[in-house]
C-alpha cells in the first residue's frame, strides 16, 4: 500500500528538489547589519565624561539628564506651555504622520511574505466575426464566462523580501527617531521663547529704573546749571544718557512681543490667539538645581539624531541585500482553479481547469542589478559618514555649550561682584548725602551706577537662560514619553 505523502511526491516530482533548494538557500544574500567597528560612536574617547563639565560649576556630570528637563526650572506655566506645544505643534503633526506612513509601509513589506491570492470572474454575450474564422456564415451568438481563483507564495530563497522587511523596519525606527528629534527641538524652542518673554520683561523693568535714575541726575544737573554750579555741557551730557537709555526700551518690548508670537506659532496658534497675559512675566527663569549632564555614553544613546542616522544606515545596508537578490532567480509556488467556457456548460468537466507548480523568474542580463548594488553600497557608505558626522556634531555641541555656559557663569560672578560693590557704594553715599557731607548729584549718580550694574546682570541672566536651553538641546532630552 502506498502512503498518501509518497503518492503526492510521485505525482509532483519537482517538489522534493524544490524543498531541498529552499533548505539550501535559506540564508538571505547581502551583508547582515551590525554597528561598524570603525564608527565614531565606538571610539573610547566618545564615551567619557565631557571635558567642560568640570569647568561649568553649575553642572553635575555624575547625574543623568532627566527626560523632562524643563521641570528643573520649577515653573508650572512653562510646564503647561510645553505640554500644549507637544499636543498641537504642526511640525510634530508632520512627524507623527511620517511615522504612521513608515509603519504602514512596513506592514506592506511584511504582507509580501504572506500567501497571495486573488479571485476574478467575468461573463458576456459574444459573437465572433465570420471572416475571423474564414467563414461566410455568421457564427451564432453565445454566452461565455471565465472564473479563476489563484494562490501563490514567494519562497524568497535568497532573502530579497526578508531584507526588504529589514529595511522597512529600520525606516520605521528612523521615522520614530525623526519624531523624537522634532519633540526635542519643539521643547527647546518653547522654553527659549518663554524665557525670552520673561527675561526681556525683567530687563525692561531694570531699564525703567535706570531711565528714572538717569532723569533724576539730569534734572539735578539742570538745576545746578541754572544756579551756576554746573556747566551747561554737563546738563547736555546727562540728557544724552537719558535719551540713550530710553532708546533701548522699544527694542526690548518689540523683542518680547516677537517671542510671544514665536511661542504662539509653536502652540499652533495665530498671532491673534496669543496669550497676551504672558507679557506680564518679568522674572527670569532660574534653575533650582545644578544641571545634570551625564557622560558621552549616555548622550550618544539618547540623541535622536544619532539614532536617526544609525537606523538609516541599517535600512540602506538591508537594501544591499534586496538589490543583491535580484541577481538570483525568484521562485514561487502557485496554484489556480478556474472554469472557462460557454455559460451553457457552466462548471462542467469540459470547462473546469486547474494548475499547480512553481514559477521561476530570472533576469539574465544582470548589469542593471549590479549597478543597483553599487549604488546602494555607495548610499550605505554615505549613511555611515552621516552617522559619524552626527556623533561628532553631538559631542561638539555639548562641549561648545558647556564652554559658553561656563564663560557666562564666570561673567555672572564678576557682574554680581560689581553690582554688590556699586550697591554698597550707593548706600554709603546716600548716608553721606543725608548727613550733608556730599551733594545730591553724587549720591544719585551712585544709585544710577548701581542700577546700571543690575542692568548688565539682567542681560547676562538672559544669556544664561539661552546657554542652559542650548545645553539641554545639545544633550538631546525631552523626547521621551
Amino acid at each position: 500500500m502506498v502512503s498518501a505523502p509518497y503518492a503526492k511526491s510521485t505525482r509532483f516530482p519537482f517538489l522534493p528538489g524544490l524543498l531541498l533548494l529552499a533548505l539550501a538557500a535559506c540564508a538571505p544574500v547581502g551583508p547582515t547589519y551590525h554597528l561598524p567597528v570603525t564608527a565614531a560612536v565606538a571610539r573610547p574617547s566618545a564615551q567619557w565624561d565631557f571635558l567642560g563639565a568640570g569647568a561649568a560649576s553649575a553642572t553635575t556630570p555624575d547625574q543623568p539628564l532627566p527626560a523632562d528637563w524643563w521641570r528643573l526650572y520649577d515653573d508650572p506655566r512653562l510646564d503647561a506651555l510645553i505640554a500644549r506645544a507637544l499636543a498641537a505643534n504642526t511640525d510634530l503633526r508632520v512627524a507623527d504622520a511620517n511615522l504612521r506612513r513608515a509603519m504602514a509601509l512596513l506592514g506592506e513589506s511584511e504582507a509580501r511574505r504572506q500567501v497571495q491570492g486573488g479571485l476574478s470572474a467575468q461573463t458576456g454575450w459574444t459573437q465572433r466575426s465570420a471572416e475571423q474564422v474564414l467563414s461566410h456564415t455568421q457564427p451564432a451568438e453565445k454566452g461565455t464566462y471565465d472564473m479563476d481563483a489563484s494562490v501563490s507564495y514567494d519562497l524568497d530563497l535568497f532573502g530579497g523580501l526578508r531584507r526588504g522587511i529589514e529595511a522597512a523596519h529600520a525606516d520605521s525606527e528612523a521615522a520614530r527617531a525623526a519624531r523624537d528629534l522634532a519633540r526635542v527641538n519643539i521643547v527647546a524652542q518653547t522654553a527659549r521663547a518663554y524665557a525670552d518673554i520673561c527675561n526681556l520683561g525683567y530687563e525692561a523693568d531694570v531699564l525703567t529704573r535706570l531711565i528714572a535714575a538717569q532723569q533724576e541726575v539730569a534734572d539735578l544737573t539742570r538745576k545746578s546749571a541754572a544756579h551756576g554750579r554746573a556747566a551747561p555741557l554737563d546738563e547736555d551730557r546727562h540728557q544724552v544718557l537719558v535719551d540713550t537709555a530710553r532708546a533701548k526700551m522699544p527694542g526690548l518690548l518689540a523683542g518680547q512681543k516677537a517671542a510671544l508670537f514665536r511661542l504662539a506659532a509653536l502652540l499652533g496658534q495665530t498671532p491673534a490667539e496669543a496669550d497676551m497675559s504672558l507679557l506680564q512675566c518679568h522674572a527670569p527663569l532660574v534653575l533650582r538645581a545644578p544641571m545634570p549632564v551625564g557622560d558621552g555614553r549616555a548622550l550618544l544613546a539618547r540623541r535622536p539624531d544619532i539614532r536617526l542616522t544609525e537606523r538609516q544606515l541599517a535600512a540602506d545596508t538591508a537594501r544591499i541585500g534586496v538589490a543583491t537578490a535580484a541577481l538570483y532567480p525568484d521562485i514561487s509556488l502557485g496554484a489556480s482553479l478556474g472554469s472557462t467556457g460557454l455559460t451553457d456548460d457552466l462548471l462542467s468537466p469540459l470547462t473546469n481547469r486547474f494548475s499547480i507548480g512553481p514559477s521561476i523568474h530570472w533576469t539574465l542580463n544582470r548589469n542593471a542589478a549590479r549597478a543597483r548594488i553599487a549604488a546602494t553600497r555607495a548610499g550605505a557608505d554615505a549613511d555611515l559618514a552621516r552617522f559619524d558626522g552626527a556623533v561628532l556634531a553631538a559631542l561638539r555641541d555639548v562641549e561648545s555649550a558647556l564652554a559658553t555656559y561656563a564663560g557666562d557663569l564666570d561673567r555672572e560672578a564678576a557682574l554680581r561682584a560689581a553690582s554688590a560693590d556699586a550697591t554698597r557704594a550707593a548706600g554709603r553715599l546716600d548716608r553721606l548725602r543725608r548727613g550733608g557731607r556730599v551733594g545730591g548729584i553724587v549720591a544719585v549718580e551712585a544709585e544710577r551706577d548701581a542700577i546700571a550694574a543690575q542692568e548688565a546682570l539682567a542681560a547676562n541672566a538672559a544669556d544664561l537662560s539661552h546657554d542652559q536651553i542650548a545645553l539641554f538641546l545639545a544633550l538631546g532630552g525631552g523626547w521621551q514619553g
